[in-house]
């Protein structure tokens, strides 16, 4: 995981049943609720009633790479 100002990177591996979508859910309303909850004043102050992500994401997969490169990617791409 690498955390910017404006976006998250994981590497994440999963079985095959769980698609890209579920996943970018699960870590989005898991974090959002678990944020929320413990600096309630974000919400009053920022998000005036909405959630803490923008409902977008972005899913690569390492079919070209191997497992090795990733996360030194992630690490050396310009935050």
């Amino acid at each position: 995981m690498e955390i910017a100002s404006d976006h998250v990177h994981l590497f994440v591996e999963t079985e095959p049943k769980w698609s890209p979508a579920e996943i970018a859910k699960q870590f989005k309303g898991y974090s959002g609720r678990t944020v929320l909850k413990r600096h309630p004043e974000l919400k009053q102050r920022y998000f005036w009633g909405s959630g803490l992500w923008k409902d977008g994401y972005y899913v690569g997969t390492t079919g070209a790479v191997s497992e090795d490169v990733v996360p030194r990617y992630i690490e050396d791409t310009e935050h």
